[in-house]
């Protein structure tokens, strides 16, 4: 490990030795039944992941494909409501732009998104309603199930971006009224980069677009994957389906509850050293939204650049992650998702900690004892 950075970000996360193994071996036909075994598996610990019954396909494509698609099958030409507050929200918006007539119902970056005038949308005619669920550039936790119950009642398909919070945190895709809802590979499933799942509804399938777009169309990959054995209509990265399915087997080895309590307490441990060292969190919540169970965001503490916080920490081997856009240099985030548990969270503590006091921050406290004392409850 002395060579191998850790990555406490909010994806890519380290990847663990038996799914990256998976990759190394020789090639299979991507028509055969090995493959097609290998994917359908892979779809059962999705379909659990998801909190859904509805069908899950796998493409070739990071996180953003997957909301690419979801919009350009399920959005075209139709009235978009983006509920945005985070650069992730706002991808979702400049999605829905390009596929049909989207209006953006923006909240400051890290601030509750605005259910009274996502309800005004509706009520004007809004078809489709997008939104991230964890919104990691701004460490906060979106109102799926309130959005979902807007959404259903005025008819309306629900597309959530569950990209960081499927497979590390509590997710309810049929309970919450989702109609479209995706995953990436490379965040809380801890399998490499490159592809991402969409389930998608019956309510979703009926109101398909009939113009869609060649390599992202959705009823082609609904076509293939109901052949046996299971196939996608182009050809897949095989490599990366093979590692997926492990670090999904992984996960179903794991148990999704026991997994979710994972997240919640490595979550709950970060927060608690944020608190100890006198830093503030960076989101405001209301009553319907939470802090991220996967990222922590808590603000830069005045005086100090970017580079001496995560500078210091990247030159001791981890990596943790800073804020985007207009946030550069204002926050600093710590990732918390995947296979990573108590030794990788301490460690990360420590480091940011060390980091912290030799930038001449007054009043640190033991923030990795904090979050030892949550880990260890």
């Amino acid at each position: 490990m002395e060579n191998e950075r850790l990555l406490m970000l909010p994806g890519p996360v380290p990847v663990p030795e038996r799914v990256r193994q998976a990759m190394m071996r020789q090639a299979i036909n991507h028509r055969g039944p090995e493959f097609g075994a290998a994917y359908a598996e892979s779809v059962d610990v999705l379909k659990d992941c998801f909190g859904t019954k509805n069908e899950v396909y796998i493409i070739s494509g990071s996180g953003t494909a997957g909301m690419e698609a979801a919009i350009a099958n399920f959005g075209q030409g139709k009235k978009i409501a983006s509920l945005v507050n985070g650069k992730f929200g706002e991808r979702l918006w400049k999605i829905g732009q390009r596929c049909g007539e989207a209006t953006a119902i923006n909240s400051e970056w890290g601030t509750p998104v605005n259910l009274d005038a996502l309800a005004e949308a509706l009520e004007n005619g809004a078809e489709v309603v997008t939104m991230v669920h964890n919104e990691t550039s701004a460490g906060i936790l979106n109102p799926a199930k309130d959005v979902g119950k807007l959404a259903r009642k005025h008819d309306a398909l629900f597309v959530m971006d569950g990209v960081t919070s499927v497979g590390g945190d509590d997710v309810r895709m049929d309970e919450w009224n989702v109609d479209v809802a995706i995953v990436g590979s490379q965040k809380c499933l801890a399998a490499p980069a490159g592809l991402a799942a969409v389930a998608v509804s019956d309510r979703a399938w009926e109101r398909i677009a009939e113009k869609r777009p060649f390599y992202l169309d959705l009823a082609a990959y609904r076509k293939n994957g109901q052949k046996s054995p299971m196939e996608t209509p182009y050809t897949p990265a095989v490599p990366l389906f093979l590692a997926l399915a492990e670090a999904l087997a992984i996960i179903k080895e794991e148990g999704m509850q026991a997994r979710v309590a994972r997240h919640h307490r490595m979550s709950a441990s970060v927060r608690a050293a944020v608190a100890a060292w006198g830093l503030e969190m960076f989101p405001t919540l209301d009553a319907v939204s939470a802090y991220s169970n996967t990222v922590t965001a808590a603000k830069m503490p005045e005086g100090v650049t970017d580079s001496a916080l995560r500078g210091t920490v990247k030159k001791m081997g981890i990596e943790i992650a800073g804020g985007q856009d207009h946030l550069k240099g204002k926050i600093f985030r710590i990732g918390s998702m995947g296979a990573v548990s108590a030794p990788e969270i301490l460690a990360t503590l420590a480091t940011v900690q060390y980091a912290l006091r030799k930038a001449g921050v007054a009043g640190v406290g033991d923030g990795v004892e904090a979050a030892a004392e949550v880990l260890d409850a």
